[in-house]
């Protein structure tokens, strides 16, 4: 497996090995000891899966508190994804890094606890898998305007599908102190 660091070095592209031949192929989606070496050691505890048309963008999301780690991979389909680094302190504060998934480049990105999280659909639709670091929560369910131009995230898209929910969404420097993670420095 190959691990790149992106613009947000706690956020990574992972590449896992692929054997395959005529018949088809056959790849390790998660093993703990090798992404533990790469710091994703958390246990995971939930997996959800997503379908969604094009032009659909959800996000972006996180949980504060009772934060969610995320390994997200795209099963059908190919999705613009994205990592914004939210903590209070932290020197990356307000940054974003996106990368491309689908089902063609197998590639996994790790969101770490403290980022919020979200997708566009490029394809007709999108599977979308999650391993979760922690249970859903509803009172720590929290987002952030996708479209938040402190944040200046540059969507291949221009008008979106969006949730009610995510049409709502408040600005960064909206959200309350006690609603955002904090940076400890250990992250």
């Amino acid at each position: 497996m190959k691990a790149t660091e992106t613009p947000l070095a706690e956020c990574l592209l992972i590449e896992p090995k692929v054997y395959g031949d005529a018949r088809g192929w056959f790849m390790e989606s998660w093993n703990r000891e090798p992404y533990a070496a790469l710091g994703i050691g958390p246990e995971f505890v939930q997996s959800n899966l997503s379908r969604s048309a094009r032009g659909v963008l959800r996000g972006l999301h996180y949980q504060w508190p009772n934060p969610q780690g995320k390994l997200v991979s795209v099963l059908e389909g190919e999705v613009f994804d994205v990592a914004v680094d939210i903590r209070r302190g932290s020197p990356t504060f307000g940054q974003w890094a996106g990368v491309m998934l689908s089902a063609e480049n197998r590639c996994q990105f790790w969101v770490p606890e403290g980022f919020a999280h979200g997708f566009v659909v490029l394809s007709e639709s999108a599977l979308f898998s999650y391993l979760c670091t922690a249970p859903y929560d509803a009172a720590a369910d929290a987002n952030v305007a996708w479209n938040d131009p402190s944040i200046g995230i540059e969507w291949p898209v221009e008008d979106p599908s969006l949730s009610a929910k995510d049409a709502a969404a408040p600005l960064l420097h909206q959200i309350a102190g006690d609603r955002q993670p904090i940076f400890t420095g250990r992250d």
